[in-house]
């Protein structure tokens, strides 16, 4: 039978007069039962929340004692019931509603105070099983949200210990709770219970090794509103767990754009192990000059040689403490970002004399448990895989009769982790374990290469004894042809290509040694 809706929702003032209290989370709750109890509101709780209610000393009343059925099955059951239900569902300022409850002997619940067993927290412990998320899956807490989520119009539903003192203000202070709060709090409390599907359903994906999932659910909480977003006018947010991986302690607020710089950089700054001292610097996502050395004021200047016009105005990220004479470096030009796992006092005095520069210290570095990349497209949305491959030794060919020096090797894995994170078609020429041209996104792989190249004559650095990387393979051999007549000696690229026997005759031409990975770094 279809719903017969209300012609128009109540918007006055709601007075609470009754309230269940149910919370996995007990953070603040007997505050709040306190300030409720002042307010002469009766409390409704079950288990663990009501005795942490009772032993604050604050009358309550058990589930059981107003359905008149026990709690059962473990405690699996205890709010299912009409009593509690009607309550919530209720909608009192509908006369056939009130006449209906008075005839059931329902009274009305105008307060839901809920938040869910700990369904994400639970799988990620190591080990978990199966049988120990599913028993963290909430059944009653989701049902009462959402009967009270859709009720918002007679009925208050807090989710979160975060909304507590905001609700407490407006109750002590007012004629009761007001319909934009109630419309606020209900919508908040779907976007709770929407996340906590999403964890659920994700967990099941992942246990059934699904490689991508059957529908692709994504929520997370927004953690700050932007600015606006690319440009100017358009609005924008960002969501999720960011502090957890960096503290901007210095500067404005992070815009869009600078999410956009920082995730690109802790990307390839997590491909490198930490024994590598290293720093790499980045402009619009790509990185214009990444360097290593024994000290990182030394691997700072390698990475700033190889493009000393487009670090202005962009970011610096090392993997190493920064020290006072890094800093100094540094500071020689305008850079908006400079991050870091820390910051010796010194530098940070330094750093944090210019109000418009941001600092951000490094709390963790993105790993693989970030399992799925996902961007918006006509209609819906892409996903994939994270790209987290880097090729073990064993994995590498190497086609052509001159082997890789342990010099060049060196290089050569330098340069295929730096390729990674250039956007196609990509190339970075690399020696002594510094980039020294870098051609990114263009239509042609020739083009980068003369790009890379001529972007390394520009700086004055020389490519002759270099080394190449190429984010895909070589369709043609001409890519090897320029890289010899630039004067590089050894290659990696991925292979694969149908003119591959082409490209190695063409190397061994030139006595170049080539290494063949297997995989490509695309990156559009």
């Amino acid at each position: 039978m279809a719903l017969k809706p209300l012609e128009s929702l109540p918007e006055t003032p709601l007075k609470i007069k009754r309230a269940l209290l149910s919370v996995s989370d007990k953070t603040g709750i007997t505050a709040l039962a306190k300030s409720l109890h002042e307010q002469n509101v009766q409390l409704i709780s079950t288990g663990g929340t009501a005795k942490a209610i009772r032993d604050a000393g604050i009358p309550v009343t058990d589930v059981s004692k107003i359905t008149g059925f026990e709690e059962c099955l473990d405690g699996r059951v205890k709010t299912l019931h009409p009593v509690i239900h009607g309550g919530i569902l209720a909608r009192t300022s509908h006369a056939p509603d009130r006449e209906e409850l008075e005839r059931l002997n329902i009274k009305p619940i105008e307060l839901v105070v809920v938040n869910l067993y700990p369904f994400a927290e639970t799988v990620k412990k190591e080990g978990v099983t199966p049988a120990e998320a599913t028993e963290n899956i909430d059944i009653g807490g989701p049902t009462m949200i959402r009967a009270a989520a859709k009720n918002f119009a007679h009925v208050t539903v807090l989710t979160s210990p975060n909304q507590y003192k905001e609700f407490s203000e407006e109750l002590e202070g007012s004629e009761g709770i007001s319909f934009p709060s109630r419309r606020k709090f209900g919508r908040e409390a779907f976007e709770h219970t929407a996340a906590y599907d999403t964890a659920i359903s994700n967990f099941f994906s992942r246990i059934e090794d699904l490689e991508v999932p059957g529908q692709l659910s994504i929520a997370h909480q927004k953690s700050g509103d932007l600015r606006y977003g690319e440009n100017p006018h358009q609005k924008a947010g960002v969501y999720g767990n960011q502090d957890q991986f960096i503290d901007c302690f210095h500067g404005k607020q992070l815009s869009y754009n600078n999410y956009l710089d920082v995730d690109a950089a802790l990307k390839l700054m997590a491909d490198f192990p930490e024994t590598d001292t290293t720093i790499a610097i980045f402009k619009h996502t790509v990185p214009c000059g990444v360097g290593i050395s024994d000290t990182l004021a030394d691997a700072y200047k390698k990475a700033f040689s190889t493009d000393t016009v487009s670090p202005f105005g962009g970011i610096v990220c090392s993997n190493k403490t920064l020290d006072i004479n890094t800093a100094r470096e540094i500071d020689t030009i305008f850079t908006e970002i400079i991050m870091a796992p820390d910051f010796t006092e010194e530098a940070r005095e330094l750093l944090q004399q210019k109000k418009n520069r941001r600092l951000i210290q490094i709390k963790k570095w993105p790993d693989s448990t970030t399992e799925f990349a996902f961007r918006s497209i006509f209609g819906g949305a892409l996903l994939q895989q994270e790209n987290h491959l880097l090729i073990p030794d064993q994995k590498l060919t190497i086609p052509t009769k001159r082997k890789p020096t342990d010099s060049e090797l060196k290089n050569l894995h330098f340069a295929w982790k730096v390729v990674k994170h250039i956007k196609s078609n990509g190339i970075v020429f690399a020696n002594d374990l510094k980039t020294i041209g870098i051609g990114t996104g263009q239509t042609s792989r020739v083009d980068s290469s003369e790009i890379a190249i001529l972007k390394a004559q520009k700086e004055g650095l020389s490519v002759q004894g270099s080394v190449v990387a190429s984010d895909a393979f070589f369709p043609f051999a001409d890519g090897v042809e320029a890289a010899a007549e630039a004067g590089a000696t050894a290659i990696i690229q991925p292979g694969g290509s149908i003119r591959d026997e082409e490209v190695i005759k063409a190397a061994d031409k030139h006595n170049l040694a080539m290494i063949f990975t297997g995989t490509r770094h695309f990156r559009h």
